[in-house]
């Protein structure tokens, strides 16, 4: 509803995952993330759960609308509910975290350790945008986030992910990399959003093939009408 010309492929690794997609609209902005909490199956859920909560927190309960303060107010609600462990917890979550008007022309964007890419209009390159540094939670300190404002124009079209597409191994074990996701997704500025989703399915399958999935794998991508 909120964005209609975008796709989601989420792929857990196991049955639960520790990668998660959020989103809240709130005052004309519409916030969403891709979140990748430490580990995957149990241990990745139950930290996943820990931090979609302190997002939603953030967000409806202290009012709080932009990405960086959202990640430290999120970074602080996280140190406060492991603190209440008897264990130490280093645990933590990398996210891309943006918002953008509802009229789709300006984008707010906070991210730790994740980044965000977009595709130009037209263009044959990805605009690379970089999170912080930092991951959300690990640190017994609370992080200040980057944030970055982008202006958007129609038929631009930005992605968010966890890391699990790009280190995927194939049979003979080489790791995707960061390098080649990129281009496949400059290959496909052609096709339709949720052609787009279908080919990046596909995709992934072929390099895996016999392979074992290694990670959650999670991508957002929203083009601008």
């Amino acid at each position: 509803q909120h964005l209609p010309d975008s796709f989601l492929l989420y792929k857990p690794k196991d049955i639960i995952a520790g990668d998660f997609f959020w989103m809240e609209e709130i005052n004309g902005n519409i916030i969403f993330a891709a979140g990748d909490c430490t580990g995957h199956g149990i241990p990745g859920c139950l930290v996943s759960v820990v931090c979609s909560n302190a997002l939603n927190r953030a967000v409806k309960e202290f009012h709080i609308t932009e990405p960086g303060k959202i990640l430290s107010k999120v970074c602080e609600i996280e140190l406060e509910t492991f603190e209440r462990s008897e264990n130490a917890v280093r645990d933590g979550m990398d996210i891309a975290l943006c918002s953008i008007n509802r009229e789709m022309t300006k984008l707010e964007f906070a991210g730790a350790h994740r980044p965000l890419w977009i595709v130009r209009n037209g263009k044959k390159e990805i605009e690379e945008i970089k999170g912080t540094k930092a991951a959300v939670g690990i640190s017994t300190e609370i992080q200040n986030f980057d944030q970055h404002s982008v202006s958007l124009n129609s038929g631009d079209t930005i992605y968010i992910s966890s890391d699990g597409f790009a280190d995927q191994f194939s049979p003979d074990d080489k790791k995707l990399m960061t390098k080649r996701f990129k281009e496949v997704l400059l290959s496909i500025q052609d096709k339709s959003m949720e052609e787009q989703k279908n080919h990046l399915d596909l995709y992934i399958e072929n390099w895996k093939g016999r392979m074992e999935q290694t990670d959650d794998i999670l991508v957002i991508g929203v083009k601008i009408s």
